[in-house]
């Protein structure tokens, strides 16, 4: 499903115009974003939780030449799904 999908989808089930649709996702992507900027949790019931986690900085190989380099520490996003959405996925 790509982005203009989606919009489809929540203008179809919400009655609303896809533009309006369009302005309540990116609303949505925004909030979500900015809280994890902030390193809050976001927690959908049912959905699931969006989450920044640490990486540590580790020791990689270069798979074209074997050679190790040093890959840094950073921040990723994780999500865990909810358990209605592992129920609605099985």
């Amino acid at each position: 499903m790509t982005k203009a999908d989606l919009v489809a989808k929540m203008a179809d089930s919400g009655g609303i115009t896809k533009a309006a649709a369009e302005k309540a996702l990116a609303g949505f992507l925004g909030g979500v974003s900015d809280a994890l900027r902030k390193g809050d949790k976001v927690t959908l019931v049912g959905f699931g939780t969006f989450s920044v986690a640490k990486r540590a900085a580790r020791e990689g190989r270069n798979p074209q030449t074997g050679k190790k380099i040093k890959i840094k520490a950073t921040k990723v996003v994780k999500f865990k799904a909810g358990s209605k959405l592992k129920d609605m996925v099985k």
